[in-house]
């Protein structure tokens, strides 16, 4: 993978790039992202693409849900947080919607997963939990709900690595009756 902004710093005009592309040597993944076109298929294309494009960014709610396998929602769309006070991300491809985090809502709880050869910055499943019920009046209760269901069926459940990420979220009281219920 490469990105115009470092084949620039490393010497590559534009017109080289170009010229590479249109002899079919590299291919266009998304504006100003490139990659060799005898490159194996990528298998995680979306998120590999948009850690490129927004590397402090974090994959976060409906598409760190899909990654740790925690929910059977479809992301249309990767959901990636970035810090408040900085510059939203332009993606042109794939589709992206981004949430503006802020302090240890936004610091807590990444881990750095290899896809592809590329490292991508995810949420924990725990924390990925506790944004979920966050924003549960824009991604939906169901769909939290359903990921704490699965949480538990996977069998690798952290009840207080849960409750520490749903007080930094400031959900602890209401994910307590869920947990309650549920775990």
């Amino acid at each position: 993978m490469l990105r115009m902004v470092e084949a620039l710093r490393s010497g590559i005009s534009r017109k080289t790039l170009y010229a590479l592309h249109e002899g079919g040597i590299v291919e266009r993944l998304s504006r100003g992202l490139y990659r060799l076109a005898s490159a194996p298929a990528l298998a995680h294309f979306d998120l590999v693409t948009v850690a490129s494009k927004a590397p402090q960014g974090v994959v976060c709610l409906i598409s760190a849900l899909s990654f740790h396998d925690l929910t059977t929602q479809v992301p249309h769309e990767v959901h990636v947080a970035v810090r408040r006070d900085t510059i939203r991300p332009r993606i042109d491809f794939p589709p992206v919607r981004v949430y503006r985090f802020q302090g240890r809502a936004f610091s807590e709880g990444i881990e750095v997963h290899r896809l592809d050869a590329m490292p991508v910055r995810i949420y924990s499943r725990e924390k990925t939990i506790a944004d979920c019920f966050k924003y549960r009046h824009k991604i939906g209760l169901d769909v939290a709900l359903e990921a704490l269901k699965l949480y538990k069926q996977s069998g690798r459940t952290n009840v207080d690595r849960l409750m520490h990420h749903a007080q930094i979220c400031r959900v602890a009281n209401v994910m307590r009756p869920y947990l309650e219920a549920v775990l």
